[in-house]
């Protein structure tokens, strides 16, 4: 495949109701999509850089020019078989794992395509629908909390997680645990607490929780390891995985029961391949976290989803749980059983609303190959 030009576009679109993490509240998003060119054929991808630099030093304003002076160069022009091929073109430039990502995942997709083969196969998927969950951040009162899980269990989800922070947390899980005793619940913290907090993390251990996801430091493993000795809650890292080496180390370390993959997050699906494969050869279960994406970001997580060791429910949820009119058709639906069906056709089997995207879009630029 040659790369004969890239897109790169800022869309903007409101939220449907807010979401509310330790970092703060989101009313609308501010998203980077890629397009990559082919022999008339093309492969989009989603960048999940948030709008402000706080669940990663990555952002908007950052990322773009990333992408125009050093990744989109690195690529445009190239022959290139697969997208497995994109980490080692782009290798020189360290980190930058979300723009990176968006530049791999457009090609992979871009691949299924032109090899007339879904996405998830071409991936290594086995799974034909999978188990979904969702995340509900922070809400102005612990009644409006209880009314939102309430209608996320009557859409068949299969998995709660509630964001958490000191002053957030304890009152709050004993609130859902007493109306709800058997739902599978877990918790996010994005890192809102240290060590310092042992005692009170001890509390959590009565509410019955699947894990407590990310409690520590972003880039954290060590002292994570020392909190999961005194829990017996699992704990389950997401911002400390940023590539198999890490998860490796967080692994034989016993950091972790549990691993939140984000492909976004890891810098492509090459990576995510890798941290799948170390995390299951140390049985370790993962799952796909969500980043508020879109529908072309949320349906490359549901082709990541349908690999083998994604065995509990991820936070690939509707479309309309985030957004009045998704950028993809047919937009992203659950079962009432909580899941969601795999689809055989080529790429991810959605198909991108060009006429809303083109609405939405704020800025743009064509780069072409010479």
């Amino acid at each position: 495949m040659k790369i004969e030009a890239i897109t790169l576009r800022e869309i903007r679109m409101p939220l449907v109701h807010f979401f509310e993490t330790s970092f703060g509240r989101t009313y609308d998003r501010r998203i980077l999509l890629l397009t990559v060119h082919s022999g008339g054929a093309e492969g989009w991808s989603e960048s999940v850089v948030g709008e402000n630099p706080f669940y990663s030093s990555e952002w908007i304003d950052s990322a773009w020019p990333t992408f125009t002076t050093y990744l989109i160069p690195a690529l445009l022009g190239k022959n290139v078989a697969s997208g497995r091929e994109c980490p080692s073109l782009v290798a020189k430039i360290r980190a930058h794992r979300m723009a990176k990502a968006a530049l791999e995942n457009a090609v992979w997709e871009l691949e299924s395509v032109q090899k007339q083969q879904p996405l998830w196969k071409l991936l290594g998927g086995t799974r034909r629908e999978i188990a979904c969950g969702v995340s509900i951040g922070i809400q102005d009162s612990v009644e409006e909390l209880l009314e939102k899980i309430q209608t996320e269990l009557a859409a068949g989800y299969r998995r709660i997680k509630v964001k958490v922070k000191p002053g957030w947390d304890v009152n709050v899980l004993e609130r859902i645990r007493s109306r709800w005793a058997d739902i599978t619940l877990s918790c996010d913290a994005n890192s809102a607490y240290t060590l310092d907090h042992l005692e009170h993390l001890r509390k959590f251990e009565q509410f019955n929780l699947l894990m407590i996801e990310q409690p520590l430091w972003d880039d954290d493993i060590y002292y994570h390891a020392r909190l999961q000795k005194e829990l017996r809650t699992s704990i389950c890292l997401d911002e400390s995985i940023v590539n198999a080496r890490s998860a490796a180390f967080a692994a034989e370390s016993r950091a972790c029961r549990i691993v939140n993959i984000k492909v976004g997050r890891v810098g492509g699906f090459t990576e995510a391949l890798k941290i799948h494969d170390v995390c299951q050869s140390h049985n370790i279960p993962v799952w796909c976290g969500g980043m508020l994406e879109a529908g072309i970001g949320r349906a490359q997580n549901i082709a990541l989803s349908t690999l083998s060791n994604f065995s509990l429910p991820g936070d690939v949820s509707a479309s309309k749980r985030y957004w009045k009119e998704d950028i993809v058709d047919p937009e992203i639906e659950v079962s009432p059983q909580g899941m969601i069906a795999i689809s055989s056709a080529p790429g991810t089997g959605y198909r991108v609303k060009n006429d809303l995207i083109e609405k939405l879009t704020v800025r743009k630029e064509t780069y072409r190959a010479q």
